[in-house]
């Protein structure tokens, strides 16, 4: 016959821990000592961290420190050639050549085609050289410019008639003067 277990007592901690099998123990033994080398490798990880954090912050500080190293300008002579070709340089940089491309632009009417813009900085004089299709076009087309507040002085310095061309259109050279901006 089978052995029977007849057990009236409530559940509990206790009745528990007293009726878990050998091998459940030895189990659980077992299990403690395998997440012992992990423990102590999630412990150096969190050091070593802390570590990387703490050097992380100090180099922070040292670069946010500002450093006041102040060392005087070498004085250098510079040539009356070369300070003068600089300067030419920084004229030439400095044109206002957006304003200088949008009133040139809209004074030009479609019976004119622009052929090069030229712009001398130090007289502050742009040469355009243009195509119009006949020389009442070109003499309204000096007008326009005249009229534009860009320019102070706009004067025709030579103009051709293109034989070569079929539509025989005429070339011509014009001087604008442009404000100081």
């Amino acid at each position: 016959m089978k052995r029977v277990r007849i057990d009236f007592a409530p559940p509990s901690l206790r009745r528990t821990l007293l009726r878990t099998p050998r091998a459940g123990w030895a189990l659980a033994g077992l299990a403690a000592l395998l997440c012992l080398p992990l423990a102590l490798s999630a412990n150096a990880y969190v050091t070593a961290n802390r570590a990387l954090e703490a050097e992380l912050a100090a180099r922070n500080a040292q670069v946010a420190a500002p450093s006041v190293i102040v060392a005087a300008p070498a004085k250098v002579s510079i040539s009356a050639p070369h300070a003068a070709a600089v300067n030419a340089a920084i004229l030439q940089l400095n044109l206002p050549w957006r304003d200088l491309r949008d009133a040139v632009q809209g004074a030009t009417p479609a019976s004119v085609a622009l052929l090069a813009l030229e712009p001398d900085a130090k007289r502050r004089v742009l040469r355009i050289t243009a195509e119009a299709r006949s020389s009442d076009d070109m003499l309204a087309y000096v007008e326009r410019l005249q009229d534009e507040e860009w320019f102070t002085g706009v004067a025709l310095s030579r103009h051709e008639i293109n034989e070569q061309d079929p539509n025989r259109p005429i070339r011509f050279q014009l001087d604008a003067e442009w404000r100081q901006p």
